[in-house]
């Protein structure tokens, strides 16, 4: 769009309806949605600029309203109506000032129960058998405000030109309905309000009124952003293929509940939280209507949550799939970019990557972002700016030719991170590593196979931590392979993968994988980056493809195959690279009874690393420095 056509449709004008009227307004473009406004959006460097007369606090405008979606989840004979609240600029009002909107939708910001570990799943379970019983979390009351749902996101957007709207999730708040922890109400709740925004949807005054409320002021292009599972709504309303909707900007998003409550086939709990499952975070967030509780309860909690989350076996099934992201993913249309922490044990990182690959693979607009900390952590402002500048008020500021992986190196600020052409690194090599004797002490890890290496055994204990394990010279409770001591930096970027031939000695057991980078720093303010690489977790009797695990047969070896947790880091010079194989995990897996063994094939077993520069790179980290002279 040229100036001057913005300028011709700038004076040309044209009156404004009522808020209360119901107009059902199309996507306007950016140039057509500016009415006679002295007060417009400015731009530089492709990024939205704060305007003076958008920046008073004091002349913005909210109000709050109930938005009426298509489904009755509550079951009390009338479609549930969500809690929306609106923040944006007064020429909206004045000027007649159409704009796009940064929406943000949570099941947070009533407020949330109890986090009391004695409302947890007890992980003293024996693996394969059915859980002790759980004892019930009390309802609490919710922190309800009006017309302010949240703050958040207001004080950035607002004065850069956009409207800022908030939204309870399902059973939330002033929200109705149930809240259904990845449920399809959770994905439709959003896509009714972006349908209301877009002018296809009916908005209230009240909760149970008749009073209507238009969003004149949009211009039919939203945005959707927020971390953790305010990230997983913005994506489970893109793959809604709602109209309107044009980029999404998840922050650390749970994208599958299976891989955030499981691990192939085994019961593996989120990073700080062990014994939290579904039905747990269904009460954690549960503040909506205090008479639809009982039913909520009765009818999600303990039958739709209670009966598919499966805590026995840990097994896929269609619970699960049902709230699984990916498998919509073909209904996406919006823009995305994915932000995430390459250590994070909460929301593990292959939650944001296998999306990214999806859009990819669809050929949508996308970008990711990697930090190396842990839960949580936006994109550079700069970058979210730019992001929406140009799929939101149509901008060609040209973010669709940058490059693909944008990573904060480690020790860093987030607020520099390096660019690659894509994640995992192009350059990037799979590197096969065999294994050598001497796992209880510190075996060999090493991409030359020797062969005739035999077998080594391990006696699970959970009360034993993984950190410890990790520092001990020797023990029986776990084995260790490590690579000869760098002389270089060495980059691994991407998927590693585990080939493991085993046997046990019972019909199940846990199986727990970490990669260490040794020796390790017992500093208490230790980086992230210097212990733990990544790590990952498989049930043994999901030895084969499918979703149903087969009971392990004593003594019989066994051939498994699983991914660890994806990544990219740079290992320094001095450090060696360590593959701890175990069984429980106290952190994240279920604590059965000690005793169990799990005998490993070392000829049989290895560990694929992806190394930028392939085994040359390899060769070069591992050349003896010269000798002084």
């Amino acid at each position: 769009m040229t100036r001057r056509l913005f300028l011709v449709l700038l004076v040309l004008g044209q009156a404004t309806p009522p808020i209360g009227a119901i107009t059902g307004a199309a996507e306007a473009p950016l140039s057509a949605s500016i009415h006679q406004a002295s007060a417009r959006p400015e731009f530089k460097d492709g990024k939205a600029q704060i305007v003076d007369a958008f920046k008073e606090e004091k002349d913005w405008i909210r109000h709050d309203l109930w938005v009426e979606t298509e489904f009755d989840s509550d079951a009390d004979g009338l479609l549930d109506r969500m809690h929306v609240a609106v923040t944006r600029p007064k020429q909206t009002e004045t000027e007649g000032l159409k704009l796009p909107v940064v929406y943000e939708s949570s099941p947070y910001f009533a407020g949330t129960n109890t986090n009391d570990r004695r409302y947890f799943w007890n992980p003293r379970q024996a693996v394969d058998e059915p859980p002790p019983p759980r004892r019930m979390a009390p309802h609490f009351s919710a922190k309800n405000h009006r017309p302010t749902i949240s703050d958040s996101q207001i004080h950035t957007w607002v004065p850069r030109g956009y409207i800022v709207v908030h939204s309870s999730s399902p059973g939330t708040g002033l929200s109705q309905g149930c809240p259904t922890v990845g449920g399809l109400n959770e994905s439709l709740a959003p896509k009714a309000v972006i349908d209301w925004l877009c002018g296809r949807a009916k908005g209230y005054t009240e909760v149970d009124g008749n009073q209507t409320v238009e969003a004149s002021w949009c211009t039919g292009r939203i945005g959707m952003t927020g971390t953790s599972y305010n990230g997983t709504i913005p994506l489970a309303a893109a793959t809604t293929g709602v109209e309107g909707l044009k980029a999404i900007i998840p922050i650390a998003p749970n994208t599958s509940y299976y891989h955030y409550y499981r691990s192939h086939g085994l019961v593996r709990h989120p990073g700080g939280y062990i014994g939290e499952d579904i039905d747990v975070l269904y009460e954690f967030i549960q503040s909506g209507n205090p008479q639809r509780r009982d039913y909520c309860d009765c009818h999600v909690r303990d039958t739709q949550l209670r009966e598919g989350m499966d805590r026995t076996f840990g097994d896929m099934n269609a619970f699960w799939r049902s709230r699984d992201y990916l498998n919509a993913m073909p209904n996406m249309k919006a823009a995305l970019l994915m932000s995430h922490g390459f250590n994070d044990w909460n929301v593990m990182p292959e939650h944001s990557i296998r999306i990214y690959e999806a859009a990819k693979r669809q050929g949508l607009p996308a970008q990711i972002y990697f930090h190396q900390d842990g839960h949580g952590g936006p994109p550079p402002l700069s970058m979210m700016n730019r992001w929406f500048t140009r799929y939101l008020h149509d901008q060609p500021n040209g973010v669709e030719q940058e490059p693909r992986a944008w990573i904060v190196r480690e020790g860093e600020k987030h607020e520099d991170p390096h660019s690659y052409i894509d994640y995992p690194n192009p350059n990037a090599r799979h590197i096969t590593f065999h294994l050598q004797r001497g796992g209880k002490q510190m075996g060999g890890l090493e991409p030359t196979a020797k062969g005739e290496q035999g077998t080594e055994s391990l006696i699970d204990n959970f009360s034993f931590s993984g950190q410890a394990l990790a520092q001990a010279e020797w023990t029986e409770h776990r084995l260790l392979y490590v690579t000869p001591k760098l002389t270089a930096p060495l980059h691994i970027s991407g998927h590693i993968e585990l080939r493991i031939r085993l046997a046990c000695d019972r019909p199940a057991a846990n199986l727990s994988v970490w990669l260490v980078s040794l020796p390790w720093d017992t500093t208490c303010d230790a980086p992230l980056t210097d212990n733990i690489v990544t790590r990952g977790w498989a049930d043994p009797q999901n030895h084969v493809e499918g979703d149903v695990g087969q009971p392990l047969q004593p003594g019989r070896f066994y051939d498994l195959n699983f991914e660890l947790q994806p990544d990219d880091q740079i290992i320094p010079a001095g450090q060696q690279l360590g593959l701890m194989i175990f069984s429980s995990d106290r952190e994240f897996t279920l604590h059965p009874d000690p005793g169990t063994e799990l005998t490993i094939d070392l000829d049989v077993t290895s560990l694929d690393l992806p190394i930028v520069g392939g085994i040359a790179a390899y060769e070069n980290a591992m050349l003896r420095p010269p000798a002084p002279h």
